[in-house]
C-alpha cells in the first residue's frame, strides 16, 4: 500500500471515528483531498485508492493539474475543487475548469464567474465563505453580511448555491474549535431553514482541516478538507 493510500485509509478512519462520537452517518461526511503543491502524480496514486474529490488552493497550478490528470485518466468521473482567494481578473479558469468553488464572498467574484460558466458545462457549485471569527488576516463575508450574499448569489444563472465554508483561526483546544464551527453551523441551519428559492440544494458545510476535523464534525461539517493528512508535509516554493 502506497503511503498516499495508507493516509487516505487513516483519515477515512478518523473520520468514522468521528461520526461514531457525535451520531452521525459518516455517509454524511465527504472528504476533499487538497492536492496544493503536490504534482499531478500524488493526485493520480488517491485516485488509485479511491479518492475522487481534489481541492486546489492556487488557481493556475490546479488548472495545470487538472489538465494532466484527465489527459492521465480520461473520463474519470473526479470533483475539482476551488478553495483558495479569487481575484477577480482569476474567475474565468476558475469558471471553465473547476466543478465547485467554496471562496465566494463577493458578489462580483459570483457575477463573473456566471457569466464566464461554459454553457456546455455543468453549473459551478458555490459555497460562500464566511470569516466566522472575525479573523482580521481571513478572507469571507461577515456572518451578519452572508445571507444577503447568498440571496444574491443565488439569483446568478449558471451557478447552484451549495452551502457555506469558512477557514478559522487555528484554535488548538477541541472545545475552542467545536465552538467556533458551531457558530458555522448555526449560520448555514439559519439559511437552510428558509426554504427560498435558489436554496433548493443548499446542503454542504465545508468545515475542518487536518487538525480539526473531530471537532468539525461534531459540529456539522458535511465536507472536511485534508490535505497533510492525505499527502503529507508541503514544501513551498520560495517566496
Amino acid at each position: 500500500m502506497t503511503t498516499i493510500a495508507n493516509n487516505l485509509q487513516q483519515v477515512m478512519g478518523r473520520i468514522a471515528q468521528a461520526c461514531q462520537a457525535a451520531g452521525r452517518d459518516p455517509a454524511q461526511v465527504g472528504l476533499l483531498a487538497v492536492s496544493k503543491t503536490f504534482g499531478a502524480d500524488a493526485v493520480l496514486e488517491a485516485v488509485a485508492a479511491g479518492q475522487r474529490a481534489f481541492g486546489e488552493n492556487y488557481i493556475q497550478e490546479g488548472v495545470d493539474k487538472i489538465a494532466a490528470v484527465r489527459a492521465a485518466l480520461p473520463g474519470a468521473a473526479l470533483q475539482w475543487h476551488c478553495i483558495g482567494p479569487i481575484q477577480s481578473n482569476k474567475t474565468r479558469p476558475v469558471a471553465e475548469h473547476f466543478d465547485w468553488v467554496h471562496t465566494v464572498d463577493r458578489l462580483k467574484i459570483a457575477e463573473r464567474l456566471s457569466a464566464q460558466r461554459p454553457d456546455h458545462l455543468p453549473p459551478l457549485q458555490i459555497c460562500i465563505q464566511v470569516n466566522i471569527d472575525g479573523g482580521p488576516t481571513k478572507s469571507g463575508v461577515a456572518p451578519a453580511e452572508a445571507l444577503d450574499l447568498v440571496r444574491a448569489v443565488a439569483k446568478l444563472p449558471r451557478l447552484v448555491v451549495r452551502g457555506l465554508m469558512s477557514i478559522p483561526d487555528h484554535a488548538p483546544e477541541f472545545e475552542a474549535q467545536l465552538a467556533i464551527h458551531r457558530s458555522a453551523r448555526a449560520l448555514f441551519d439559519q439559511m437552510a431553514a428558509l426554504g427560498e428559492p435558489g436554496l433548493e440544494h443548499f446542503d454542504t458545510l465545508s468545515l475542518g482541516m487536518t487538525a480539526d476535523l473531530e471537532a468539525a464534525i461534531q459540529a456539522g461539517s458535511t465536507l472536511v478538507r485534508v490535505g497533510t493528512g492525505v499527502f503529507g508535509g508541503r514544501t513551498y516554493p520560495a517566496a
